[in-house]
């Protein structure tokens, strides 16, 4: 290699731009952060089963992982960990005192079957955080969004 270096420097075309020295705070700028474990980041633990014992076929407990292995875990412990359950309406929502329908994320679709109960059929309302009120367009029932994540969520599906 070294007996093909002033052949290399001869051939090669020579740059234009003068070498100059690099500062200490150019190079700090490039280089990467320290070493991060990955136990320091608080992440939630990962979620996965023991798998199948060889030769058999696991069943959804054994090889669910992540959000379906949580789900199954909550209906064995009787909890609806994805509050999936119907939204109890005893009153009709107005302006100025909607139904508020608690959520997590900024958006949630909510389905209306009018007061009382089943007295029309189900019309979808996607409930955000930009608009205060919506309003069933079949019995004007109002419906607002309970915000209950973090001001700086970033909950990408």
């Amino acid at each position: 290699m070294q007996r093909l270096a002033p052949t290399l420097r001869s051939v090669l075309p020579r740059s234009s731009i003068p070498p100059r020295a690099i500062s200490l705070s150019a190079a700090r700028r490039f280089s990467s952060a320290p070493v991060r474990r990955s136990d320091d980041h608080g992440h939630a633990p990962q979620l996965f089963g023991p798998g199948a014992k060889a030769g058999a076929v696991p069943s959804d407990l054994e090889q669910a992982t992540g959000l379906e292995r949580l789900q199954l875990l909550g209906q064995i412990e009787g909890v609806d960990v994805f509050g999936e359950g119907p939204l109890e309406v005893t009153r009709l929502g107005t302006p100025s005192d909607p139904i508020v329908v608690p959520s997590l994320a900024d958006e949630r679709v909510v389905g209306c079957t009018g007061f009382p109960v089943d007295s029309h059929d189900t019309i979808w309302l996607a409930l955000n955080t930009h608009k205060k009120v919506h309003r069933c367009p079949e019995c004007g029932s109002a419906y607002s969004l309970g915000y209950e994540g973090g001001a700086h969520d970033h909950a990408h599906h």
